[in-house]
């Protein structure tokens, strides 16, 4: 994996297969919040925060890439941020996410995984 970026994960499966992510505790509004706090502090987004074809109000699971270091304020990363934390909210707000059963909530650790997977090897084809 990359030494010069960071995935910040509220995924178990991630967490757990990973090296280099920040695990938080919490829903995808609490996750996006901390990307968000973090492009303040000058890190840049390195992945999508809504990449994928999951709605924040189907998965409970995000991975999302940022930059390790910070380089100071990237308004692009900021505009990306601050939008995808008001669609996402916006949408939670609207259809709240459902209680899923534990095979379907298995099946989004793997989507996550798997879009971050596949970030993972276009960032590293880019380098």
């Amino acid at each position: 994996m990359n030494d010069e970026l960071i995935i910040i994960s509220n995924n178990p499966l991630v967490i757990a297969n990973y090296n280099k992510v920040k695990a938080i505790n919490g829903d995808i509004i609490t996750l996006l919040n901390y990307v968000r706090d973090s492009v303040h502090l000058g890190h840049r987004l390195l992945t999508h925060p809504l990449a994928g074809s999951l709605k924040p109000n189907e998965s409970p699971y995000k991975s999302v890439v940022i930059s390790q270091y910070a380089s100071g304020l990237d308004e692009e990363s900021l505009s990306i941020i601050e939008g995808s934390l008001q669609v996402a909210q916006k949408m939670l707000t609207e259809r709240p996410l459902p209680q899923w059963n534990e095979r379907i909530d298995d099946d989004f650790k793997i989507i996550d995984r798997s879009l971050l997977d596949s970030a993972l090897a276009s960032l590293s084809n880019f380098k």
